[in-house]
């Protein structure tokens, strides 16, 4: 083991994460008693950081820009729960898939106050949405159009997707207006303004406004000047073909606290400075003041969450480096694999201790490139030692599967000392309950 003599690692320690006399704790609940009673892996989240972000969310906007919707993007955490914590509060939910959007209506969000991305919706996900009343669909294909115009009794209220192609400094899988982007029509090359037009000559279609969104985990506020400006100009061409814009969609993309490097903004940060700005622009303009909507969702939930691993065997490979694997890994947290994502962790009853060894954190999964953490100090660890990610709340539960027939791990909310599930744990049964042997006739039919 590598040892070197270094003070703790800086704890990142979010809404009502905290060490006390050495143990980390989240949400007034001990880390290391939550791993014994629920078990591990396990995702536990604050559930009063989530909704005093959200809140802050609605409550800047709602100051500084009164015609807005702050919408919950789905995609960062989707369950039952986090609707039911959310609408509440006035927000609306930006979904991409026929299961966020019933999960959605499951936990009680507005269907009017719902936004239906996806660059693929399928026929089945069109029809329905309109079943269900979706406010809006946020249109990314003229194939989407012919779709939602089919199953349309009344009109619908559409927003198109456009690309203004600013790139926003971010990992290039998560840049989302490159010019070579899946997403979007192009702005440049007169793409969007060309589907907008043809959008006109359907009855069962209303044209309310335009979208983009320009990545994820996004610091630096100028990317959004820029995406508004170009935005805005927009709006003025289509007014000056006779074309009116409602709603303005400038998506999310709110970085979040990972790494020590990292300096994310505050929702009055984000929020104020873009909606400021983007009344300024208008008003210097002269065009109407569009109804604003943000779509932050890591940013939410993200450092709302930690996920609590047991550690198993420890492995020294002479004068390289040690191994020390956990009961996690890239069937639970796929993101260090997809886009060198970095986490910061610590020994749940050991958070403020001295960190003089240097490990790798090696997930169970059949892979080489199963690498949880590649290098944090941390004390000497132990078999059986708990160890804590912290801002695990987004793209974790989300984007877990079970490869290697691994369990999805539980999500367990804690608030004010006191723990539930927010989603239970899985079975043996459940990973074979849609499995079937095929029976086949004599004949082959």
């Amino acid at each position: 083991m590598k040892k070197n003599n270094t003070a703790p690692t800086a704890v990142p320690c979010f809404g009502d994460t905290k060490i006390e006399n050495h143990r980390l704790i989240v949400g007034g609940c001990d880390a290391a008693e939550l791993a014994k009673k629920y078990g591990t892996p396990l995702y536990v989240f604050d559930v009063n950081y989530a909704v005093k972000t959200a809140a802050a969310y609605v409550n800047v906007l709602k100051r500084e820009y009164p015609e807005s919707t702050v919408c919950y993007a789905s995609k960062a955490f989707c369950c039952t729960a986090i609707y039911k914590l959310l609408a509440p509060l006035g927000l609306g939910a930006d979904v991409v898939s026929g299961g966020e959007l019933f999960t959605a209506l499951n936990g009680g969000m507005d269907p009017k106050k719902i936004y239906f991305h996806g660059n693929n919706k399928s026929e089945a996900e069109v029809k329905y949405a309109i079943e269900s009343g979706v406010g809006y669909f946020v249109v990314d294909s003229l194939h989407e159009l012919e779709l939602i115009s089919k199953h349309a009794k009344t009109p619908q209220n559409v927003l198109f997707r456009v690309n203004p192609g600013v790139e926003a400094h971010t990992h290039r899988f998560i840049q989302t207006t490159t010019p070579d982007s899946k997403f979007g029509f192009s702005i440049a090359d007169g793409t969007a303004e060309s589907v907008i037009l043809s959008a006109q000559k359907y009855n069962n279609i209303n044209f309310v406004g335009i979208a983009c969104h320009i990545g994820s985990q996004i610091f630096e506020p100028q990317s959004f000047e820029i995406a508004i400006d170009k935005m805005v100009d927009f709006i003025v061409r289509l007014n000056s073909l006779g074309i009116t814009v409602e709603r303005l969609d400038l998506g999310g993309g709110f970085g979040v606290h990972y790494v020590a490097e990292d300096k994310p903004l505050t929702p009055e940060q984000y929020m104020a400075g873009s909606a400021k700005y983007l009344a300024a622009s208008v008003q210097n303009r002269g065009i109407k003041k569009p109804h604003l909507i943000f779509e932050p969702g890591r940013s939410i939930v993200g450092e709302a969450g930690v996920t609590l691993y047991t550690v198993g065997a420890i492995k020294t490979i002479k004068d390289i480096k040690t191994y020390a694997a956990v009961d996690g890994g890239m069937f639970e947290n796929p993101r260090p694999s997809l886009y060198d994502a970095r986490y910061t962790a610590v020994v749940a009853d050991k958070a403020d201790c001295e960190c003089d060894t240097l490990y790798s954190i090696a997930g169970k999964c059949c892979e080489s490139g199963d690498i949880l953490i590649d290098g944090i100090k941390l004390p000497e660890l132990k078999s059986g030692d708990i160890l804590a990610t912290f801002t695990t709340g987004a793209y974790h539960y989300s984007m877990a599967s079970n490869y290697n027939r691994n369990f999805v791990p539980p999500v367990v909310a804690v608030k004010d000392g006191k723990s539930a599930y927010m989603v239970k744990p899985q079975t043996y049964e459940d990973l074979i309950r849609n499995d079937v042997i095929p029976e086949f006739s004599e004949d082959g039919k």
